[in-house]
């Protein structure tokens, strides 16, 4: 994934400076923290002490599950965590770690090497991480990235899906026949990118029956998946939508959307040997379908984060 297909996604997550801003101003407006020792300010000056750490997310739904499931981990293994979510965009939450007041983000490798360096085009994960170390302020690590990525796809209906024989283990690559028969959706500027009908064509051989210029993996997208208006579209892997419609998303073993695994990113001083190995061991088990199933519980099912970041861990023997 080059920088302008990471842009993309970074900015959906992100809603922009702006927008963290304002919803700063509106949290520096709240009480006190609650009993599960989540702080309704996130943008507080409570910063990591010797004893505790400060778990933070980024202002959508799921870097707040991300950050409950790996604060609960540290809090089995007798951490003293202190939540501080939503807090806006990376950035804001950089700052914040590199200050200490955020001891531990959720971040996705991707997007924070985007971030860091606009130049950077890493062909795999470990040049991702190595070039996101290359870059990273000194008072800050990163710990081991889990398999579990939210990323940029191509998916296919279930009827699409039906009709050629495709599943969860079919590549870009086995629409190579069918394509030319094919409608495929995205934002206007998949049209043109790399990382969209110019990479498929070049990467997997793919070129489509026609392209329809939707939303960016939103709701016009979903829905003209759903009506069959379009066969396959750029869906976000983690996104509910797909395991309600039955959408299937297809294997990328080129790497032509790059990477976007979930990581931790800590400040050096905040986390204990016995720390590191929690949200490793969380991050060890934690893929993308686990990761899509526990959003639909959130954003489909309207479950609370904190209870659902709390019964994978134990059902994962990490609780």
């Amino acid at each position: 994934m080059t920088y302008t297909n990471r842009t993309s996604r970074s900015i959906r997550r992100n809603r922009g400076v702006a927008a963290a801003a304002l919803a700063a101003a509106a949290l520096l407006t709240g009480c006190g923290s609650s009993g599960d020792g989540k702080t309704d300010n996130p943008l507080s000056d409570t910063g990591a002490s010797g004893d505790g750490v400060v778990v933070g997310s980024n202002n959508f739904a799921e870097s707040i599950l991300l950050a409950d499931i790996y604060g609960e981990a540290l809090r089995a293994k007798g951490v003293k965590v202190t939540y501080k979510l939503n807090i806006g965009s990376r950035e804001t939450t950089y700052g914040l770690l590199k200050n200490g007041s955020v001891s531990v983000l959720p971040e996705y490798n991707g997007a924070l090497l985007a971030y860091l360096d606009a130049k950077a085009a890493p062909k795999t994960l470990g040049e991702t991480t190595d070039a996101i170390k290359a870059k990273l302020d000194s008072k800050l690590t990163l710990l081991n990235p889990a398999p579990a990525q939210d990323k940029d796809s191509i998916t296919v209906n279930a009827a699409t899906a039906k009709k050629y024989g495709l599943d969860g283990k079919s590549s870009v690559a086995d629409l190579k026949d069918a394509a030319k028969d094919l409608v495929i959706g995205a934002s206007p500027e998949f049209q043109t990118r790399q990382q969209g009908l110019a990479g498929l064509k070049d990467v997997y051989g793919l070129q489509f029956k026609s392209f329809k210029a939707l939303d960016a993996g939103g709701p016009l997208t979903q829905a003209a998946l759903k009506r069959n208006a379009v066969q396959a579209a750029d869906i976000f892997t983690t996104d509910p939508t797909i395991a309600k419609e039955k959408f299937v998303v297809l294997q990328d073993p080129k790497n032509l959307f790059g990477f976007e695994n979930v990581q931790p990113l800590v400040h050096r001083s905040a986390l204990s040997p016995k720390g590191v190995d929690a949200l490793n061991a969380v991050s060890a088990k934690l893929d993308t379908a686990t990761l899509l199933d526990l959003d639909t519980q959130v954003q489909s099912q309207n479950k609370d984060p904190l209870d659902v970041a709390k019964a994978w861990l134990k059902s994962a023997g990490l609780g």
